[in-house]
């Protein structure tokens, strides 16, 4: 019996290599991509997702849709949500942007402030040396207010709230001072040191406090056509030193009466 002639294997390469080919060169692409978008822009990641999506359909049996979790083809699964992790590096890239500019208008805001504080704190200043009471008063600020600050022994006797009669012409100046401010928040604060009191018209060192800066706040009212709504008082008590109440000195320096004067910006709040 005649032996069957052996067919000859067809030429070129097998036909499953065309489809790994395709396959390598769209994971090349991909990833590429993946590497290429650092930062991704709304409208072009739409394009690339668009783009992808009809790519990876040339596969036999491949699913056309990225974000469904379909087969590529046997045994190999797309990845899942493959939409929703760049729409994920959109979203990070856009919080990183208004991150910055948040914190830069942030910064540009502060700086504004203080300028203008600056320039309120030397307009008080030369005020205060025009009308000599640059030694009765301490002028500082930051971004929100200049800070006026008082002796409390100028103002007050002892255990007493009601402002002393020869300290009538330094509130006065003070008065004068504010009223250039006439529209910004001020807020006149009372503060002590820690030694307790307790007697029949105040019971503590709070109430002293709040009722020493409500006279400050109701004599300047009277002197001034300030906006008496926007000319606040608050009594602060011990809780706030500036010194060391250990020593006769520190305890004198708490005991004080604080003007703080809003800028613009503070006073927009």
């Amino acid at each position: 019996m005649a032996r069957k002639k052996q067919e000859d294997a067809p030429k070129g390469s097998p036909a499953w290599m065309s489809t790994f080919s395709d396959l390598m060169n769209l994971l090349l692409c991909f990833f590429v991509l993946l590497f290429s978008m650092s930062t991704v822009d709304a409208e072009k990641f739409k394009m690339v997702v668009a783009s992808l999506q009809s790519s990876f359909s040339v596969l036999p049996s491949g699913g056309s849709s990225i974000g469904e979790g379909q087969l590529i083809s046997s045994g190999v699964s797309q990845l899942k949500d493959f939409s929703m992790f760049f729409e994920q590096l959109a979203t990070e890239g856009e919080e990183s942007e208004n991150g910055e500019s948040e914190k830069d208008f942030k910064e540009a805001y502060e700086e504004e402030a203080l300028k203008e504080s600056e320039q309120m704190a030397e307009e008080i200043s030369e005020e205060a040396l025009k009308s000599g009471i640059q030694n009765q008063v301490e002028v500082d600020f930051n971004a929100q207010y200049v800070l006026l600050t008082l002796n409390g022994a100028l103002l007050f006797d002892s255990g007493k709230s009601e402002i002393r009669e020869d300290a009538y012409p330094l509130v006065d100046k003070i008065g004068a001072i504010l009223s250039n401010y006439n529209g910004k928040i001020i807020e006149i604060e009372g503060h002590t040191d820690n030694v307790p009191i307790s007697n029949d018209k105040y019971e503590d060192n709070d109430v002293l406090s709040m009722y020493r800066a409500l006279s400050v706040a109701n004599y300047i009212r009277g002197i001034t056509d300030l906006d008496a709504g926007l000319l606040k008082s608050s009594g602060r008590g011990e809780y706030v030193p500036i010194a060391d109440n250990a020593t006769p000195e520190g305890r004198a320096r708490n005991r004080r009466v604080e003007i703080k004067i809003y800028n613009s910006f503070g006073s927009d709040q």
